[in-house]
């Protein structure tokens, strides 16, 4: 039969067959296409879960630095970040499962130049760490504390105190109405975490010396971290950091935010690819049409 049809072609029948059969592929691989982009995204969290850290320059007399994580099996550099001031801190990096070296070299340094922080830092499955750089540059320290992003009940916020002050070797935090927040914390110390009336607040920061007050604000449904700092002039203050609001490339069903950050990234990540697909059979198929009626009028 196949070599009968090669002998003898029929000028109308020959151009539809052919059509029909892009347009029977087509009808095929349209289903793949559909069900591939409508599945669910697995990205290198969820077939590769891991853990995440931040960095924070809390160092009030050290100037920018530049940051880089290595990596401690192989040496590759996984993160880095150019003059980074001091009160600053940095989004959580999402990190493969493993140990991690944290360098803090001056920005306006020698490339060959020793950094003046050198930390190693755990990263767990599931668990965010912050690794701080703290004290005056004289005696420079480092830390990793372990966060925790777990969501507070509805209205609520959920915050606790790290106390970076060089001013003050002791801190208590109140609010201004007498409430205490944090007691008697020390220098280079993280509280637990409590959970307070989200909204914004007015605190009171005293040491030894004269109390300062500050103002921060709690959203609804938070995690943060309220840093206490110095001012220019030697005096406390704090900075409030929304660590929920902070986590990127979370992994599925993994921390809860508490709609801080990527709560809800990859809702629609296979519309393009549905689009690309439907376009495409939708022309397979007008040409079809379009060649099989120029056929049957040429018969």
């Amino acid at each position: 039969m196949i070599g009968t049809t090669a002998r003898h072609p029929s000028p109308a029948r020959r151009p539809r067959r052919g059509f029909r059969a892009l347009a029977l592929v087509a009808a095929a691989a349209l289903p793949a296409v559909l069900g591939s982009a409508l599945a669910p995204a697995a990205s290198a969290s969820t077939t590769d879960p891991g853990g995440w850290a931040r960095v924070a320059h809390l160092s009030p007399d050290t100037k920018a630095v530049d940051v880089q994580m290595t990596a401690l099996s192989g040496g590759a550099v996984v993160y880095e970040l150019d003059d980074v001031a001091y009160g600053a801190v940095s989004d959580y990096i999402p990190l493969d499962e493993g140990t991690y070296v944290v360098s803090m070299v001056p920005s306006d340094a020698a490339d060959d130049a020793e950094p003046v922080v050198r930390q190693s830092v755990d990263v767990a499955e599931g668990e965010p760490v912050t690794v701080a750089a703290y004290g005056t540059n004289a005696d420079l320290q480092t830390t990793v504390f372990d966060d925790d992003l777990s969501a507070p009940a509805d209205g609520q916020a959920r915050v606790r105190v790290i106390q970076a002050s060089t001013v003050e070797p002791v801190v208590d935090v109140d609010t201004v109405d007498g409430q205490p927040i944090a007691q008697e914390v020390p220098s280079g110390a993280a509280t637990g975490y409590a959970a307070v009336d989200a909204g914004s607040w007015d605190l009171e920061l005293a040491g030894a010396g004269e109390a300062s007050s500050a103002e921060v604000d709690l959203p609804a449904g938070s995690v943060s971290t309220l840093f206490v700092l110095d001012t220019a002039d030697g005096a406390l203050t704090a900075k409030a950091v929304t660590d929920s609001a902070t986590l990127a490339d979370m992994p599925i069903g993994g921390i809860e935010t508490g709609g801080g950050g990527t709560a809800n990234q990859g809702a629609f990540p296979a519309f393009p690819v549905v689009l690309t697909g439907l376009l495409l059979a939708g022309a397979v198929i007008g040409v079809v049409t379009v060649r099989r009626r120029a056929s049957e009028g040429a018969r």
